[in-house]
């Protein structure tokens, strides 16, 4: 990749089950006054932020252009802001091109989410599907999820009290980790007993309703340098989408993310991907799509999930330590979560969750019905080998 571009501050409010004490603005606010505070920056076309992208969903937040609503605190009054609606990884990946392609030299990131505001999360994820064929039939992404997670547990043989002790890991590990999680320890009889959701999924298995905001700051590498001691490179990106309907796929098969992950290997000039990676963080809506998706990023051996993850194989490997999206993050802040969980390590700011020697982490983000886009970060810190 040609100019290089650097992550140099992550902050977050706390991800609760109902955010009602803040609106969207005020949430947003929270995040932005601790990037400039960590950076000093400020919004100046010459040296502090020139350009702003905003992460939110009109149906999520209940308003066309919901974005309008987030320019003051953005700093795009009469300014630049560009939105990402949906996935929050396409938002660094957006920032990234800015930069490369020379436009501007420093952006800022932010993205907000209430899930607890509307009826219903599945009525908003119903909205994703063909209005004349799937919507009549009340498919959303927790029903084309139990459709995979059917599919895929056929496959690999996954028991029940192996995803409650995915279920189970996702919210010890969250509590070790620094951004702010409201998630609670369970035992594994509690997400066995949990009701049913869509079968086989339970409620347990599923990530919870959340409300937050999060940001980075970007920078080109001499603005990065001086923003921050420490940055983190973005080194590799890829992401790929896969066929609409559910129908004209092979839901565990991996597609789309085997497309991101050799795309985004490719730009960062990664050979083996199984090996070459610190810390991993995947976008994991349910229990079983943890151990589908280490399959698609090669840590699993495909069919092997099962004995794979009697032998620790998560822990081995270093997966989701932060908890991920499973322990509570807003479905469309994930990617952008996963992203801020690597940053964290390779800074060294990870806490009691901290891998010493860090170098090179992977961060995943993943929207629409059954995995069906995927995106792949390659993050690396100064020293990694390259």
């Amino acid at each position: 990749m040609s100019r290089r571009v650097g992550i140099c501050a992550v902050a977050q409010t706390p991800f609760k089950r109902d955010y009602w004490e803040e609106r969207f603005q005020g949430m947003a606010l929270i995040v932005l006054e601790s990037l400039l505070e960590q950076t000093g920056l400020k919004f100046d076309e010459t040296n502090g932020i020139q350009a702003s992208i905003s992460v939110s969903d009109d149906i999520f937040d209940a308003r066309t252009i919901s974005n309008n609503a987030m320019t003051d605190v953005l700093g795009a009054h009469f300014g630049c802001e560009e939105k990402v609606a949906q996935e929050g990884a396409q938002a660094l990946y957006y920032a990234l091109a800015m930069i490369q392609s020379g436009h501007v030299d420093t952006v800022l990131v932010l993205g907000h989410c209430k899930e607890s505001q509307g009826q219903s999360r599945n009525m908003v994820t119903h909205m994703a599907f063909d209005p004349f064929y799937t919507r009549p039939v009340g498919l959303d992404f927790q029903a084309a999820a139990g459709l995979q997670a059917q599919a895929y547990l056929q496959k690999s043989g996954i028991r029940e009290d192996q995803l409650a002790r995915i279920v189970v890991r996702a919210r010890n590990n969250a509590k070790r980790f620094p951004l702010p999680l409201e998630i609670d320890p369970v035992d594994p009889s509690e997400v066995q007993n949990s009701p049913m959701l869509a079968d086989p999924i339970r409620s347990l298995h599923a990530y919870p309703v959340t409300d937050g905001a999060i940001g980075m700051i970007v920078a080109a590498e001499e603005r990065a340098r001086a923003i921050c001691p420490n940055p983190v490179w973005i080194t590799g990106v890829g992401n790929c989408m896969d066929s609409f309907f559910l129908g004209d796929r092979d839901i565990t098969s991996n597609f789309a993310l085997k497309q991101a992950l050799q795309r985004a290997c490719r730009r960062a000039e990664i050979d083996r991907p199984q090996d070459a990676f610190d810390v991993v963080e995947l976008s994991d809506l349910y229990a079983y799509q943890l151990p589908l998706w280490c399959e698609g990023i090669g840590l699993c051996p495909e069919n092997r999930a099962q004995d794979w993850l009697d032998a620790d194989g998560l822990d081995n490997h270093r997966v989701n330590l932060s908890g991920g999206t499973l322990a509570g993050s807003p479905l469309i802040l994930g990617g952008l979560s996963r992203a801020a969980s690597v940053v964290l390590q390779l800074m060294g700011k990870a806490g009691d969750a901290q891998i010493d020697g860090a170098r090179r982490g992977l961060a995943h983000g993943v929207m629409g019905p059954a995995g069906q886009f995927h995106t792949v970060l390659v993050l690396e810190r100064d020293g990694s080998g390259r």
